[in-house]
């Protein structure tokens, strides 16, 4: 992201698993939160790989993970 500065960058993005491209929130974990909350999701990092991939980042979607892992 342009003029958007992160000490973290290059760490946050060896770590990122989002697969959506081309993503420029990649590395920006702050700026790829936001973007999810306001759209009412959650960002890919919370989701397992066969989830994430699926895009459905729904609130809706956690919770059914987290309740069948109770």
């Amino acid at each position: 992201m342009k003029g958007t500065s992160c000490r973290n960058h290059e760490e946050n993005l060896r770590r990122c698993n989002c697969t959506y491209e081309p993503c420029h929130r990649k590395g920006y974990c702050c700026e790829c939160l936001h973007y999810h909350r306001s759209h009412g999701e959650l960002p890919a990092c919370f989701f397992p790989a066969e989830i994430e991939r699926s895009y459905d980042r729904s609130l809706a979607r956690f919770l059914s993970l987290e309740r069948a892992k109770s």
